[in-house]
């Protein structure tokens, strides 16, 4: 993987960006690279984004059942 070093930032960008990352509970390098994704890549933001939103709408402590198993049942009855 590739590096970048960003020279010259001015110091509120970069604790606006602290702030950022602070508030969506991860640290400043995973806050840019999740940035950084979603600029360079916008369709599979968008797309990891809707994935996101439909898994929050199904129970958060439980695993979601596998399907196969359970059709693979209902055909042996």
């Amino acid at each position: 993987m590739a590096q970048l070093l960003i020279r010259n930032l001015e110091d509120e960008v970069v604790d606006a960006l602290k702030k950022r990352a602070a508030a969506e509970g991860k640290s400043l390098e995973q806050s840019l690279r999740d940035l950084l994704r979603e600029a360079a890549l916008p369709e599979v933001a968008r797309r990891l984004a809707i994935i996101d939103r439909i898994r929050a709408m199904g129970p958060q402590s439980k695993r979601q059942s596998d399907s196969t198993r359970m059709i693979r049942e209902d055909r042996d009855r």
